[in-house]
């Protein structure tokens, strides 16, 4: 039977598929299937699919789906999966439970079961996690065509940012160099990297350098990435007038470092500013921080303002794009 198909690279079928199961229009009815290196997703609803996405009428047998947690539970569990390990956000201990033991006897392809045991906190922005069902929290996350080994118990990582992360790679030319201020375990680094850019990547926990380094190994991109430990503040100094692009993904706090982005800043330099704020106003304090922060030294061009996620009732992520060019 001949259904719309997203068709897109096979290096970017996991990404896409997570996407179009966001947006709620992946056909789970149908096969996925891979020819001459295109892999094809079916949609239920092609006017729904992004218009950046090449839709094509195809046969696509029906598939036997497999026993999902929905099905054994009665009800839909909310859960996300981030490489093998799937995690859950249960308040109540019998709730999260059952959710653990749905999932691994359904045919999700998961090693362990964690529940969200604290708040993201300190100054590694890592959270406690409980254990509910199998063995380990390290697990690699494939994203666009890159793969990350990480343990969520030492790191932060989020992969509901996959699409961001993209928005901004793709904007990425090949020589530019970059300054990746809080680079955690390398989801924007690396890619970019692999884009041809150097990039200096630097983070204060030394366990996500560590990963960042073997992400790089893992990625072929280990001479393009200068992976540094410590405070970005203490790095600005090695690299004056550098970068091309600055990405300042910190967004509770990364205002507060915007004259270290500035140091970094060449002659004209691209800035990634990430803040979190109310929605009445949720560009604006981002947008009059960079303006201080450059002061006559610079103009500054807002090249965008785009919504990242929602993050608390009326609080938005957002990212504020600005070029700066020296005067």
């Amino acid at each position: 039977m001949s259904v719309p198909c997203v068709r897109v690279p096979v290096e970017d079928g996991e990404a896409t598929r997570e996407r179009l199961a966001e947006r709620g229009v992946l056909d789970g009815d149908r096969e996925i299937e891979v020819e001459d290196g295109d892999i094809y997703i079916p949609v239920t609803d092609a006017d729904a699919v992004a218009d950046d996405y090449d839709v094509v009428a195809r046969d696509a047998a029906e598939r036997d789906r497999p026993r999902t947690p929905a099905e054994i539970l009665g009800y839909e569990p909310t859960y996300e999966r981030l490489g093998d390990v799937v995690i859950v956000d249960e308040d109540d201990p019998a709730t999260a439970q059952a959710v653990a033991d749905a999932v691994m006897a359904s045919d999700v392809p998961c090693k362990t079961v964690v529940n969200r045991a604290s708040k993201v906190r300190g100054e590694y922005r890592v959270r406690d996690w409980e254990v509910l069902a199998g063995d380990g929290t390290e697990t690699v996350h494939r994203e666009y065509g890159h793969e990350f080994l990480l343990d969520i118990a030492d790191v932060y990582f989020s992969p509901r940012l996959a699409t961001e992360r993209h928005r901004v790679v793709t904007q990425v030319d090949a020589d530019e160099q970059v300054v990746d201020m809080f680079a955690g375990v390398g989801p924007f680094a690396v890619p970019m990297a692999a884009r041809g850019a150097d990039v200096v990547a630097c983070d204060l926990n030394p366990r996500a350098v560590e990963y960042l380094r073997e992400n790089a190994r893992r990625n072929d991109v280990t001479d393009r990435v200068t992976a540094v430990e410590g405070d970005v503040r203490d790095v600005a100094a090695d690299y004056p007038d550098w970068a091309d692009r600055v990405l300042m993904n910190l967004p509770h706090t990364a205002t507060e470092f915007l004259d270290t982005a500035v140091a970094f800043a060449g002659d004209d330099c691209v800035l990634h500013v990430y803040d979190i704020q109310h929605e009445s106003d949720p560009y604006g304090p981002a947008e009059r921080a960079i303006r201080d922060a450059a002061g006559d030294d610079y103009r500054v061009d807002v090249l965008t303002e785009h919504d990242v996620r929602s993050y608390a009732p009326h609080e938005l992520n957002v990212c504020v794009d600005a070029r700066l060019r020296r005067m």
